[in-house]
């Protein structure tokens, strides 16, 4: 038996496993992919998903608790760390494969539950309490009243190609990868295939860019692939500012192999030796992964120069970015890259034609650049049968917010809204009421729970008055104020803005200023100043047409997108702000009115003295009144009240 078998290394096998039919394997090799596939196990393996998620939740004191416990009993079994499976309000999650037995997963394990759950499995019982279920695997002895995954309602109505591995396989083991079937495309790519045949594929496939506008991926290639360069450069965008979207980072703290094959792929399609991965520097997860699969690919000779003998050199290099916002823009991102401040610049000239130091450059982010091994592997005809004609292939989503599940989704495009929001997610949380639902981020829009039945699609979404982005959505119920999340979003984007351009400088400051205004009460009760807040939100509809028609980027163009969609759907929220200067879910502060509950108050005068605006009277050992013409609503009386007795309303 070789040398690599016992030490668990593909490396010396690589060009076996690439050229030969499977039914052809030697021994060795089926034994060794059997192994890192887990098909063959020798000894318990067990995993925690250590991604930022589970970090957070807990999971790294869950990982040291499972390492103390085989220490102290002496279990020989193998540990590793895994990414997220998507159930991220769920973590920390845990997962245990005895030999010859499908492995099982458990969910909110604490330290705590690690002795109970281990001390079951290793006496083939499986605990209920933390239980998630199993994965399904004919080589495997499945366990009894132990439901399968993918009977799962949140699994069952999902395509997963792209998260696949994602929890499932060690994103530190190259080895891993491989013996899964990775990399085998890229390295019979460059060995069988010429770059106009890849650019030809992938435009065939339909795939359109996972961020943004969805501007045809193999449509973009073939541009720069034409243009002729003797430097071309190959950048994956992983900067994913959008708040709540978190996609890109599970896909490469989960699977980091699976994004270094495709940009493999890109670059080698347009002609370019170089490439390069723009991420965001507080990512440090990410970095260290992609740092960790990057050297691992050139010790394996995947990446450096003359690949596997076929002429084709290729360096990846990782370029930390400040995370501002506007740096997703592509133009933004290469003048970042270039040391210089991340603004737009106007096009034409596109980067395809002239972008990195004026060289022909392609920006596609971390989720587009995941597809192309599958498609390419698979073929364009494969992934057009999965969707729809016009938006082909799968599309991950990011919920966050008030959903009963929180965590990614990978479902084809085309797929009711309402399916992945109903019955995928749960809907919102028990005992609450779905109100809407915001997409696509800072520059998404807002759609009722009464209009979910759209299918996930750019044009549709387009038309529904929403962006679809790059897929994170925000569930909002009826504790929601639709006004305080717009004003979020505006004062996000007035901050992110570059300043270049007026339209966008000037127009999301004003936007901004007039949702400060009506989600605060008048120094004076005025009705002149009520009607000149209406008068202007009314305006605000014209300003985000001269936005969109004149501002330089994306940034700009559907900085408006937040507030025009929710004007639509919930105009009467807005008047009840204005008019009525009160707002339903009491989520406004300053609009909120509070009061002194005689009966509960004592007279301490503790909320007396740490009122900031002396709105509170009294005497000592006496119920105290709130003024409301001077009351603010900073609810601090309410904070530091040791009776309860402060209300509002």
């Amino acid at each position: 038996m070789t040398e690599e078998v016992h030490t668990g290394s593909i490396k010396k096998l690589i060009p076996e496993f690439i050229e030969k039919d499977p039914k052809e394997y030697s021994p060795e090799l089926v034994e060794l992919i059997e192994r890192l596939t887990h098909l063959k196990i020798l000894k318990p393996l067990i995993m925690v998903g250590l991604n930022t998620s589970g970090r957070i939740a807990g999971a790294r004191r869950v990982f040291e608790a499972v390492t103390g416990y085989l220490k102290e009993r002496d279990i020989d079994a193998e540990m590793a760390e895994t990414g997220a499976i998507g159930l991220n309000s769920e973590e920390p999650v845990l997962s245990v494969q005895l030999p010859g037995r499908t492995r099982v997963l458990f969910i909110n394990v604490a330290v705590d539950d690690v002795q109970v759950i281990l001390d079951d499995v290793f006496h083939h019982t499986i605990p209920r309490e933390k239980l998630l279920g199993q994965i399904r695997d004919e080589n495997m002895d499945a366990w009894q009243d132990v439901p399968f995954l993918d009977e799962l309602a949140f699994f069952s109505r999902q395509r997963r190609i792209l998260l696949k591995q994602n929890g499932i396989i060690d994103p530190l083991s190259i080895d891993a990868y491989i013996a899964h079937g990775g990399y085998r495309t890229f390295l019979k790519t460059i060995r069988y295939h010429t770059l106009e045949e890849i650019c030809v594929m992938m435009e065939e496939s339909g795939l359109r860019g996972r961020s943004g506008s969805g501007f045809l991926t193999g449509k973009k290639w073939m541009v720069a692939q034409q243009t002729p360069a003797e430097q071309k450069y190959l950048v994956c965008n992983a900067e994913e500012s959008d708040p709540g979207a978190f996609m890109d980072r599970a896909l490469m703290e989960g699977n980091p192999h699976q994004l270094i094959e495709g940009i493999c792929i890109a670059a080698y399609a347009i002609g370019a030796t170089k490439a390069y991965i723009y991420i965001r520097s507080e990512y440090n997860d990410s970095i260290r992964k992609l740092s960790a699969a990057i050297q691992a690919a050139r010790d394996y000779g995947i990446l450096g120069h003359n690949i596997f003998f076929s002429g084709f050199n290729l360096s990846i290099s990782i370029r930390k970015g400040p995370g501002a916002f506007v740096c997703g823009e592509e133009t933004a991102l290469i003048a970042s890259m270039e040391g210089k401040r991340g603004m737009p610049q106007s096009k034409p000239p596109y980067p395809a034609e002239r972008g990195f130091h004026k060289k022909p450059t392609i920006v596609n982010n971390v989720e587009t650049l995941s597809n192309v091994p599958h498609i390419i592997a698979n073929g364009p005809e494969w992934f057009r049968g999965i969707g729809t004609g016009d938006c082909t292939g799968t599309k991950i989503f990011s919920v966050s917010g008030r959903a009963r599940t929180r965590g990614l989704i990978e479902i084809p495009m085309g797929t009711s809204l309402e399916v992945l929001v109903q019955e995928i997610i749960g809907g919102s949380q028990p005992g609450r009421t779905l109100k809407a639902v915001h997409i696509g981020g800072p520059y998404g829009g807002m759609l009722p729970a009464s209009k979910l039945n759209i299918p996930v699609c750019y044009e549709t979404f387009r038309r529904a008055g929403a962006v679809l982005g790059a897929g994170g959505i925000l569930v909002l119920d009826e504790k929601t104020c639709v006004v305080d999340l717009v004003k979020y979003f505006m004062g996000f984007m007035k901050h992110q803005s570059c300043g270049k351009c007026i339209p966008c400088r000037e127009g999301t400051k004003r936007m901004s200023e007039l949702l400060d205004e009506i989600t605060r009460k008048p120094l004076a009760e005025d009705q002149h100043d009520t009607l000149e807040k209406f008068r202007g939100l009314m305006q605000l509809e014209k300003l985000a047409d001269v936005m969109r028609d004149t501002s330089l980027c994306g940034l700009g163009q559907l900085a408006a997108n937040p507030l025009i969609s929710a004007l639509w759907h919930f105009r009467e929220e807005f008047e009840e702000h204005i008019f009525d200067r009160h707002c339903k879910p009491n989520v406004c502060r300053e609009l909120r009115t509070y009061y002194i509950d005689v009966e509960l108050c004592t007279g301490c005068t503790v909320c007396a003295k740490r009122c900031p605006e002396d709105a509170i009277i009294g005497t000592e050992r006496h119920p105290y009144f709130i003024v409301p013409d001077k009351c603010t609503g900073c609810g601090i009386c309410k904070e530091v009240c040791k009776f309860s007795a402060v209300f509002y309303n």
